[in-house]
């Protein structure tokens, strides 16, 4: 169990950090197999600020990792997807960044 009391879920073999991120990949599947989304893609990655030397010291890429992202057919647009239970300060912070340098937003479930 996380800090967050997240209860680990497998689902067709997949690790999932929680219930509700289990259940929504479950739902997204039922969803592409009714032909409404295509190219569901699990933790699609994000570069939001690539790694750099600092004074001799090498600095990590930030990176914001979605828990979704698909096409839905519906609205004829890309949707990344986070299911959260609690918004946390970084989180909050990576969806500003996300937002300036790719133009997507998060829609959270």
């Amino acid at each position: 169990m996380s800090k967050y009391r997240n209860k680990i879920t497998y689902v067709d073999g997949i690790r999932f950090a929680s219930k509700r991120e289990a259940n929504r990949y479950s739902e997204l599947k039922l969803l592409e197999l009714a032909g409404e989304i295509t190219h569901l893609e699990l933790q699609p990655r994000y570069e939001l600020q690539p790694a750099f030397d600092y004074n001799g010291k090498w600095i990590r890429s930030i990176n914001y990792v979605a828990d979704f992202r698909y096409y839905d057919l519906r609205i004829s647009g890309e949707v990344v997807e986070d299911t959260k239970g609690h918004e946390t300060q970084i989180f909050k912070l990576k969806r500003k960044l996300l937002m300036y340098n790719y133009d997507i937003d998060v829609q959270l479930t």
